[in-house]
């Protein structure tokens, strides 16, 4: 089973959770329209909106089939 990490892409994690842009979109974290999201890691999308890292972890690996 795939677990998502901090040093995961978020273009990863968009396909590894099918919930993934709610969650981001709800943290306020706009990553599934962003340019960035093929280079960027979730811990560097964290630092720049300011978010809880291991609690957005925790949401996003809930919904990992």
């Amino acid at each position: 089973m795939a677990k998502i990490t901090a040093d995961t892409l978020i273009s990863d994690v968009l396909q590894l959770n099918p919930d993934a842009p709610e969650i981001l979109l709800s943290a306020g974290m706009h990553c599934s329209g962003c340019a960035l999201a093929h280079g960027e890691t979730v811990a560097e999308a964290v630092a720049v909106h300011g978010e809880d890292l291991d609690a957005l972890l925790a949401k996003l690996n809930e919904g990992i089939n």
